[in-house]
């Protein structure tokens, strides 16, 4: 870390209160770059300073920390693994547990369509086995979960759903689709900062025991000693046989941890 970006890092510290030590070099000076050009600041100095005096700027630039970005089976071989493979298995060797359910936990929902779209892949299994689910979809973002609760997407959102799906489970608006009632039913959405020090898992679940956790797009933001940290907390509020789920870029950091791929290139993972 240079020594602009590290006084940066400390005037944040000192004026917000937010750290912003644990991100990843390469992308800390990406988002300093992207608002330089933003505020036509010239240089580091010159953005430094504009922090220094401006609260608005401030907020924008914490702001472009959030980590958004999502769509519905964003990762289609991970998707396709947990449909023929990982949910067969699960389904068929439930036998209930304290709240007689399959859980689920999206660890970094953003907008909700990661959690969207593992409900429809749990609610086309309920067709041959009927039992309880839930899903707790969480983010540290109470701007993405209040989207991600309304559901509502733009047209330009769902490139990656077949028409089939689109027609059971959104209703069209003019340029938006509307997530269903039926598809919400089972999803809790709540705010959660995965570096927490006084909750292990969303407090809404209550004890944890997941049967699967998502966690995918979000570890290489941040520097590994922090990936350890979200890896710790999510891994361990697994059950037994439980699974995590990452993305593609992701699959190194789980190999390094020493985390078994179920299946080769699925970013879908156990503990040894």
């Amino acid at each position: 870390m240079n020594e602009v970006n590290q006084k940066i890092i400390d005037l944040i510290n000192m004026l917000t209160a937010t750290d912003l030590s644990m991100y990843e070099q390469v992308f800390f000076e990406q988002s300093i770059q992207n608002r330089i050009q933003a505020t036509n600041s010239l240089s580091y100095t010159g953005y430094y300073e504009l922090l220094e005096k401006n609260v608005e700027e401030r907020h924008v630039f914490l702001s472009s920390f959030q980590i958004n970005y999502s769509e519905f089976f964003r990762n289609e071989l991970s998707f396709s693994v947990l449909d023929k493979v990982i949910l067969p298995e699960i389904i068929l060797n439930f036998n209930g547990n304290y709240n007689n359910e399959i859980r689920v936990w999206c660890a970094a929902c953003a907008d909700g369509q990661e959690a969207y779209s593992i409900a429809m892949l749990i609610e086309e299994h309920l067709k041959n086995k009927p039992f309880k689910y839930r899903i707790f979809a969480t983010d540290q973002s109470e701007t993405c979960i209040n989207t991600a609760q309304k559901g509502i997407y733009h047209t330009s959102k769902m490139g990656q759903l077949s028409l089939n799906k689109m027609n059971k489970w959104f209703e069209k608006n003019e340029e938006v689709y509307v997530v269903k009632k039926d598809l919400k039913k089972s999803i809790v959405f709540s705010v959660f900062d995965l570096f927490n020090k006084q909750y292990s898992s969303p407090p809404e679940s209550i004890f944890g025991n997941f049967d699967i956790v998502i966690c995918a797009n979000l570890l290489f933001y941040y520097k590994p000693e922090f990936r350890y940290l979200i890896l710790k907390k999510t891994t361990d509020t697994i059950t037994k046989n439980g699974f995590f789920v990452t993305s593609e870029i992701e699959r190194e950091m789980l190999l390094a941890f020493k985390y078994k791929e179920v299946i080769q290139k699925s970013a879908i993972f156990q503990k040894k």
